[in-house]
């Protein structure tokens, strides 16, 4: 798949004197930018608050990034490439059952959140909240996103029904589209009572919903 991290680099302005080459100060403002928007979202965001905090310029911005637009992509696009190693670590360990692999990440993102003391969520469901300001390129990208997640857990899910744990004529792919759904919901429940029950109570619901042998 073409993503912005996979474009053809052409800079534009001054470079930033911060002393780090240009791959380490993109990288640089890509884990900032990842900080701030999983804290935020975008519309709260100012550019000028991201180049401050790491000593770039606001005249180099442009030698890495063509608009604030192609930023915000870049940054998902790292988040996705994180979020996909993260749950393939969980779902595809085979030395655990399916529903234990999926219990595994959810215990993950319970300790994620409070570790951060609920400021910071999910990237791609706080861009997803804030779709009305997006362009289409980030909407069409965040939508990819959460097709490819569900993919991934529908295949976790299908190992538990080879295992006995799910039935076998369980529809994988609507149980994790579903999952995905509510599990964003509880996400964003959990942030606004600091408090992991949400999630905790979201995974035990989808666990009894899901149809079993």
């Amino acid at each position: 798949m073409l993503t912005t991290l996979s474009l053809p680099r052409r800079p534009r302005g001054r470079p930033a004197r911060n002393g780090l080459d240009y791959a380490d100060t993109r990288t640089l403002l890509i884990r900032r930018g990842l900080e701030m928007l999983t804290t935020q979202g975008v519309s709260a965001t100012a550019l000028d608050d991201i180049l401050k905090s790491i000593n770039v310029p606001k005249g180099s911005f442009y030698h890495y990034f063509e608009s604030k637009d192609a930023f915000v992509v870049a940054t998902l696009d790292a988040y996705a490439e994180y979020f996909a190693r993260k749950l393939d670590r969980h779902l595809r360990n085979q030395e655990q059952a399916p529903l234990i692999r999926l219990a595994a990440f959810v215990d993950d993102a319970c300790r994620g959140v409070e570790r951060h003391d609920f400021r910071r969520g999910c990237l791609v469901g706080n861009l997803g909240q804030e779709v009305s300001v997006l362009n289409e390129l980030l909407r069409q990208r965040l939508e990819a996103i959460l097709v490819d997640w569900e993919k991934r857990l529908a295949a976790c899910l299908q190992d538990a029904a080879g295992t006995g744990e799910l039935a076998a004529d369980a529809d994988y792919p609507a149980l994790a589209h579903a999952f995905w759904v509510g599990w964003e919901g509880a996400i964003l429940r959990a942030r606004l009572s600091r408090s992991t029950a949400p999630m905790q109570a979201f995974f035990k619901l989808f666990l009894a919903a899901v149809p079993r042998s």
